[in-house]
Order: C-alpha cells, then sequence, then structure tokens
C-alpha cells in the first residue's frame, strides 16, 4: 500500500489514521459511535450507537423497520449475523396471483424488519454498554433535532414527492407539508419514544411488546397480512460467513439471502484472467471485471434466495473453484459479451464500520431497501418500513418465489477481509445492485493495486446494468469511457446530480504496525473519525 501526499482522484478528504476508528454515511453518527469508544466502549457499541443515530438522521436510507446484516471479529474470531426478516405467514403465492411482480411500495411489501434484533443480539453478546447507554445519543437527536445534510435532503425531497400519499408517511416525514430542506432542523419526537421502549427492554418491544402491537394494528388497517405472530415469531441468526479467493487474501461474506456471494464469484474467476498484470484504471482491467460481475450476476438471479431454499445448485456448488474457472474461460478479454439478466432496481441503505484498539472490527449495514422504504411509517412511532419483500419473485419454483415465512432475496452486505487467519479490512459500499460490484472494485484497489482506503474510495466507479449496458460516473476519464466502447460495452455516462447509484463505501484497514486507516465516501455526507 503507497499513501499519497497528493490525491490521484478528485478527493475531498484524507484517510484518517488512528487506533481506534468510525466511518458512516453521517457525521453525526460517525460522532456517536466514536463518543462510545472514547467512554471506554468497544467497536461493537460503536457500531450500534452510529447505527442506531442513522435511523433518525438519514430516513432516506434506513429507519427502525429496517434488516441488517453484521460481520464481526472478536479478536480471535470472525461472526456473521443475518438479521433479516422473514415474510409474513400468509405471504402465499396465491396471495399475489395476477400480479406482474411483487408490489414494491406499500404494506404489502413490509417482511418483518430484523434491525433492532441485530442491536440487541451485538449488545448482549459483545457490547460494554447496555442498549439504554448505547441508544442515547439516537433518543438525543430525534427528540431535540439535527439539521438535514445536503445529500439527504435532496434524496429526501425525491421520497416525499413519490410517498407523500403513503399512510403515515407525510406526519412522520414532511412537517408543514412538505421534505425539510438542507439547513432546516427536523425533529421527530415519535421516533425517540420509540427508541426509549426499545432501550429500556432490550428490544424485545419492537418484537413483542406495544410497539409489536402497533405495527401489526397499523398492518391490519392497511390490509396487509404482517401479523403479531410474525413479529415475535423473528430471531436474527449466528449464520457465519462464506469466504473466497481474493488474491492473496480470503474475502468474507454473509451467506445468501444477501447477494456477497457474487462477490465472491466474480473475485474467484478474476484469479484466471490476466487483471494482476493490469492497473487500476487501465480500461482493460475494468472490462474484465465488468465480464466477471456478469457472469456472476446470471448466477445470482437464477439461483440465490433464502439458504434454506438453495438446494439445486447449493451456496457450495456456487463457489466451486473448478465451476468457477470454467466460468472465467467465458470472458473474453476483447469483446464485451451478453450473459446474463438484468441488475434490480437501485436502493436506499446505510453502511458504517467500527474498529478499536483491542483489535475488534467491525463491519455492519442495515436499509429499507428502496429510499425511504415501502413508505408506509406506523402513525404516532417514527417507525418506517423497508420493501423488502419487493426481493421475491413471482415465478413459479424459483428458489426466490415469494412463500410464507420466507426471506427474500437481499442486497445489502457487508464485507470483510482476512488474510492468514489475521483481519485485514472491514468495508461495505452501499447502494442496491452496486453492492457486490463495490465490492470488487474496493478489493482490488486496496488489495491487488496497493490503494490506501480514501484513493480507492475515491476513485470513479463504473456499474453494469444490463445486456452490454454499463454506467459510469463522470469523472471517469473519457478516453476510458472511449476504450470500453469499443470493446463493445455500451457506456452511459451519469452526471453527479444522478449518480446515486454508484453507492457509498466506508472502509477502516488494518494497519501492519498497530492501528487503522479508515476511509469515508465523498458521495455521502459521511466522514471517518478516530483517536
Amino acid at each position: 500500500m503507497y499513501l499519497r501526499p497528493d490525491p490521484l482522484y478528485a478527493a475531498r478528504r484524507s484517510p484518517v489514521l488512528a487506533d481506534n476508528a468510525v466511518a458512516t454515511s453521517h457525521p453525526l453518527a460517525a460522532q456517536a459511535g466514536l463518543a462510545m469508544l472514547a467512554r471506554g466502549g468497544n467497536a461493537a457499541d460503536a457500531a450500534v450507537a452510529a447505527a442506531a443515530v442513522l435511523t433518525v438522521v438519514e430516513p432516506t436510507g434506513n429507519g427502525l423497520g429496517s434488516d441488517a446484516f453484521c460481520i464481526l471479529w472478536d479478536g480471535a474470531r470472525l461472526h456473521g449475523l443475518n438479521a433479516s426478516g422473514a415474510s409474513p405467514a400468509a405471504w402465499t403465492p396465491e396471495r399475489f396471483a395476477g400480479r406482474d411482480a411483487m408490489p414494491f411500495r406499500g404494506w404489502e411489501s413490509v417482511t418483518v424488519p430484523g434491525a433492532v434484533s441485530a442491536w440487541a443480539e451485538l449488545a448482549e453478546r459483545f457490547c460494554a454498554f447496555d442498549l439504554e447507554t448505547l441508544l442515547e445519543p439516537a433518543v438525543r437527536y430525534a427528540a431535540e433535532g439535527f439539521t438535514v445534510t445536503p445529500m439527504i435532503g435532496t434524496l429526501w425531497q425525491r421520497g416525499a414527492e413519490e410517498l407523500g400519499a403513503q399512510p403515515g408517511f407525510a406526519e412522520a416525514f414532511m412537517p408543514g407539508g412538505r421534505a425539510p430542506r438542507p439547513g432546516e432542523r427536523f425533529r421527530n419526537p415519535a421516533q425517540s419514544e420509540s427508541l426509549r421502549a426499545i432501550a429500556e427492554s432490550g428490544g424485545r418491544a419492537f418484537y413483542e411488546g406495544a410497539l409489536a402491537e402497533r405495527i401489526a394494528e397499523a398492518a391490519r388497517a392497511n390490509g396487509a397480512a404482517l401479523a403479531l405472530e410474525d413479529l415475535a415469531a423473528h430471531r436474527a441468526e449466528w449464520c457465519g460467513t462464506i469466504s473466497g479467493p481474493a488474491g492473496g487474501d480470503r474475502l468474507h461474506e454473509i451467506p445468501p439471502n444477501g447477494q456477497g456471494i457474487a462477490a465472491l464469484m466474480a473475485l474467484a474467476m478474476l484469479d484466471h484472467t490476466g487483471i494482476a498484470d493490469l492497473g487500476p484504471d487501465d480500461p482493460a482491467a475494468m472490462h474484465l471485471q465488468i465480464e466477471a460481475i456478469k457472469l456472476a450476476f446470471a448466477d445470482l438471479h437464477a439461483y440465490v434466495a433464502d439458504g434454506r431454499q438453495m438446494t439445486d445448485p447449493t451456496v457450495q456448488a456456487l463457489l466451486d473453484g473448478a465451476y468457477l474457472k470454467e466460468r472465467a474461460a467465458r470472458i473474453d478479454p476483447a469483446r464485451a459479451e451478453v450473459h446474463g439478466p438484468g441488475a434490480p432496481k437501485n436502493g436506499g441503505t446505510v453502511y458504517l464500520t467500527a474498529a478499536d484498539a483491542s483489535g475488534m472490527m467491525v463491519s455492519f449495514i442495515q436499509s429499507n431497501y428502496a429510499g425511504f422504504g415501502s413508505g408506509a411509517v406506523v402513525p404516532g412511532t417514527g417507525i418506517s418500513l423497508q420493501n423488502r419483500g419487493a426481493g421475491f419473485t413471482l415465478e413459479r419454483g424459483h428458489p426466490n418465489e415469494v412463500g410464507p415465512s420466507k426471506r427474500p432475496f437481499h442486497t445489502i452486505i457487508p464485507g470483510f477481509l482476512m488474510h492468514e487467519g489475521a483481519p485485514v479490512t472491514s468495508f461495505g459500499v452501499m447502494g442496491g445492485p452496486m453492492q457486490a460490484q463495490g465490492h470488487v472494485q474496493m478489493v482490488l484497489r486496496t488489495r491487488l493495486w496497493g490503494q490506501d482506503p480514501q484513493t480507492a474510495v475515491d476513485a470513479p466507479r463504473w456499474r453494469f446494468v444490463s445486456g452490454r449496458k454499463v454506467a459510469v460516473e463522470s469523472a471517469l476519464p473519457r478516453a476510458t469511457c472511449a476504450a470500453l466502447s469499443d470493446l463493445g460495452h455500451e457506456i452511459d455516462v451519469e452526471e453527479p446530480d444522478r449518480a446515486f447509484g454508484f453507492g457509498g463505501a466506508q472502509i477502516i484497514e488494518r494497519l501492519p504496525g498497530g492501528g487503522y486507516m479508515a476511509g469515508s465516501d465523498p458521495r455521502k455526507d459521511g466522514q471517518a473519525v478516530g483517536f
């Protein structure tokens, strides 16, 4: 790794070097995490505190009704947590008969939210503080208010234009009949009270107590299937990780129902190409990555679902080395090909990472899926609900076909790199179908090409869309775009005001001599902090 004194790309910031570090998509969340570390907490304390604050200050990407996943290194062992919820027990295929696709907004897109269960699990197993202490900053920001940041203000306005008529949305998020503008103060006292109830009950109120009853009551009032029994049945699952080669390292991801397996497949395919002989900004290197992602996505959308439903092929079959070598042979280094189906819709997600001086590192992601999720908000609670049910398919016989008490396909994935059994990097790239693609780009830039975390974050990104279509950021040089076009890619250059589809990365890398180096994406309002 070479730490540059001058920015290689159009960077807004330098990497943060410290013994304790937090990187999130919002400054108030990053500072809440850092405050827990300063009080004597560990990286898990920092992660939970930051995650809770993000539900308040970045409601466009997540809320109390989100799902979450986590990978955590405790100093000796790696743990994986799946806190995504299942579909209501009444969601049979017949319930959605006659539709072309699953509902994308509204109450009938809501599955059981799991984020609160992730906080409770981490607090019970790894945190130094209890949930009441960890949620103090979030309770305060919801009650006393915070100033809306520029990026969030823009997304808030877009969400309000689309979702203002959804049940409970305007009451919670459109004070005075409109979205708050950047620089204006916003308060959510109802969410503050919900956070208090969650904290005081260790999370149980959300699934079995007063909050659960209000969620179920609102679902009934809107003709939705989500019931009190569905909430009570939810349990976050310590699921471990799956991993694959990433040069001399191993990338770890959460097992399906998430798309992390696609990043593992693409990186394993790239090991069978000449990418190591190319530079990070070489069009030929980008071409190989795009083609590998196409092949991985073709399998992803055909086979990946709730892991309990994946019997043919299995996860192990998709990660088989001989199979991926054969898939890699389909990559033509001189020509773009069409390998599979199109990617799903863009989403709204938050990602954070934290690391402490004792060696604990946490990679944590939570999301309501699309911006503001379903758009539905439980009256008087500030609980905005995800629309993860839209991740199911109605295709008969597909492993991801909608069904009762079943987890849908998920886009959100935390990433974690290990080298010879030791932790190296905790990272994530929020943003719907960009996430697995972003993991590939970040791993190659930091590990193969030795870029420091902030440089890797700042670099222009590409995103496979469908067929031969590839979206690129406008910062990508014209000559690079032309070279990709010559290889057969159909290039769509997206200007910055449209570029939310390129995600937002947060990353912490462990330094060989001790301490960490952290980076935070300039595409978001966030920051990396440390001491």
